[in-house]
C-alpha cells in the first residue's frame, strides 16, 4: 500500500520523483470510516510532506462524490480545510498540517474554544450549490441504516457470543422508532451548512498555534446547534478499562458552562440590534445545543457498526455501539 501510494505522488510532485522510498516517513493507516496517511521526506523537497486519504471503496459516504468534492474544494478555498493537490474517486491528497490534534483536555481551555467557534461562525456561512436538503440525520438512516442492518442481520454470526446478543438489541437502531426518537431531538428552525463531527480528534492545533477543522465528509444541511453539542461528544470516552471491552462510555465532563461559552464566542461574530436579541440568540442555540447533544451517541453507534466487519482501529466495535445506543436511548 505504501508504495502505490507513494508511486502516486510521485507522478504529482517532480522533486519526489526523483528521491527513493527510503527518504520517506509514513504514518500508519489512522481514521475512523476511512483511513488517512501522513508522508513527510525527511530531505528539503517541495512539498515537504502530504495527508493522503483513502476514498474507494467508502460505503458510508454522506454526499455523492461531485458534492463531496465540491465541499472539500470550497472549503479549501475559503482556508477552512487543507489545500487539495489531488483529487479522484480513489483518494485525496491535502497539504499536511503540522501540529496536533486536540485532546479531550483541550476542549476547556477558552482559547481554544474562541477558534473553534470562530471557524465554526466562517464554516455556517458558506452555502455549496449541491447539498441534498434532508437533514444530516434523515441521510443517516438512510444511508447508514442499510449497512448497519447488513452487519447485524447478515454477518453478527462472526462475533463473539456476547457480541451476538448485543446485536440482536442493536437492530432497534435502524427502526422507525428509533428514527422518531432521532427526530424529536432535532429543533425546529432554518437548516445551515454544518460540519457535523465536530469532536477534539477533528480539531488540530497548528505549530503556530492556529486551530484548524479536519475531515469533512459528514457535512451537509444540518441545524447548526449540533456543531455546539457534539464538540464535547468523546470527552466521555474512558480507555484502559480493567475489564473487557477495556472502553467506557462516562458520564460527560462538561455542561452548559462549556457550551455557553463556545456558543458566546460564536455570537462575538455576529451583529444585533440590542442586548436583548443577541441574548435571545444564545438561549436560543444553548437550548438547542442541550436538545441536540443525545444525538451524538446514536451518531457513533450506527457509525460504528460497518467498522465492526472490517475495523480500522483495534475498538470492539459491537461494544462500542451498544453503549452509544444505550446511553441515546436512556437520554430520550
Amino acid at each position: 500500500m505504501k508504495r502505490r501510494i507513494f508511486k502516486q505522488c510521485q507522478s504529482l510532485f517532480p522533486e519526489w520523483s526523483r528521491r527513493p522510498i527510503s527518504d520517506f516517513e509514513f504514518d500508519d493507516p489512522k481514521g475512523f470510516s476511512s483511513f488517512t496517511m501522513g508522508i513527510r521526506c525527511v530531505e528539503s523537497v517541495q512539498p515537504p510532506a502530504v495527508l493522503y486519504r483513502h476514498l474507494d471503496g467508502k460505503e458510508n459516504a454522506i454526499l455523492d462524490f461531485e458534492t463531496e468534492k465540491e465541499v472539500f474544494l470550497l472549503l479549501g478555498e475559503q482556508d477552512i480545510a487543507a489545500h487539495c493537490y489531488h483529487y479522484d474517486t480513489t483518494s485525496r491528497i491535502e497539504f499536511f498540517y503540522r501540529g496536533r490534534t486536540l485532546v479531550a483536555d483541550d476542549l476547556f481551555e477558552p482559547d481554544h474554544l474562541r477558534q473553534i467557534a470562530n471557524e465554526l461562525f466562517r464554516f455556517h456561512r458558506l452555502k455549496p450549490t449541491r447539498l441534498p436538503q434532508q437533514n444530516f440525520f434523515e441521510l443517516l438512516h438512510d444511508k447508514w441504516g442499510r449497512l448497519a442492518r447488513r452487519v447485524l442481520e447478515e454477518e453478527s454470526v462472526h462475533f463473539p457470543t456476547d457480541e451476538r446478543a448485543m446485536c440482536e438489541e442493536l437492530r432497534a437502531i435502524y427502526s422507525p422508532e428509533t428514527l422518531e426518537k432521532v427526530r424529536r431531538c432535532v429543533p425546529e428552525g432554518e437548516l445551515t451548512f454544518c460540519h457535523n463531527d465536530t469532536y477534539h480528534g477533528n480539531i488540530m492545533k497548528l505549530d503556530s498555534g492556529k486551530i484548524k477543522l479536519l475531515d469533512f465528509e459528514f457535512s451537509c444541511l444540518n441545524n447548526r446547534a449540533y456543531d455546539f453539542s457534539n464538540l464535547f461528544a468523546e470527552t466521555v470516552m474512558e480507555h484502559q478499562q480493567p475489564e473487557s471491552p477495556y472502553f467506557r462510555i462516562a458520564e460527560p465532563k462538561y455542561g452548559d458552562r462549556e457550551l455557553g461559552m463556545l456558543i458566546d464566542f460564536y455570537l462575538e461574530n455576529a451583529e444585533f440590534q440590542n442586548r436583548g436579541a443577541r441574548e435571545k440568540a444564545f438561549q436560543k442555540l444553548l437550548d438547542d445545543a442541550r436538545r441536540m447533544l443525545v444525538l451524538s451517541d446514536y451518531k457513533y453507534a450506527l457509525a460504528a457498526l460497518p467498522l465492526a466487519v472490517k475495523p480500522i482501529q483495534k475498538i470492539r466495535f459491537i461494544p462500542y455501539a451498544y453503549q452509544r445506543f444505550n446511553k441515546f436511548l436512556a437520554a430520550c
